[in-house]
């Protein structure tokens, strides 16, 4: 994982981690960072297909650091390709000690979302309405 500082953009989501989150070593339970890799990369999807999407895939994921109590967690999400009716979507987890200013990325995934009719069906996501 890079140590180089979290990217120019603004983050998809910013969130901190409390007690209740935590395995017994006390750290960051890998599922509840992954929920919140998926909302971010849901947010991006929604926005994108203009409506309801649903994830289907994650690719491999590998977490490289521990995120701890109190850490300010950053999610930077960007979409990466369109197909018919799904999207591909990037998904980078930083974590930030809240007592420091030293950022170091924890884990990163790509989110695939369908997007899905009124009737939970796979649509497609209409190019002429996705943001430029």
């Amino acid at each position: 994982m890079s140590d180089q500082p979290p990217p120019g953009t603004e983050p998809t989501i910013r969130t901190i981690p409390m007690p209740a989150n935590t395995n017994a070593a006390g750290d960051i339970f890998g599922g509840w960072l992954m929920a919140q890799m998926d909302i971010a990369a849901g947010l991006v999807s929604a926005r994108e297909a203009r409506g309801r999407t649903s994830t289907v895939a994650v690719d491999a994921m590998q977490f490289h650091r521990p995120v701890k109590v109190g850490d300010e967690v950053s999610l930077y999400a960007r979409l990466l390709s369109v197909g018919r009716s799904s999207m591909r979507i990037e998904v980078r987890a930083w974590r930030r000690d809240r007592h420091t200013e030293h950022s170091e990325q924890v884990t990163s995934a790509i989110f695939t979302f369908v997007a899905l009719d009124e009737d939970g069906r796979p649509r497609p996501v209409d190019l002429a309405l996705r943001t430029p």
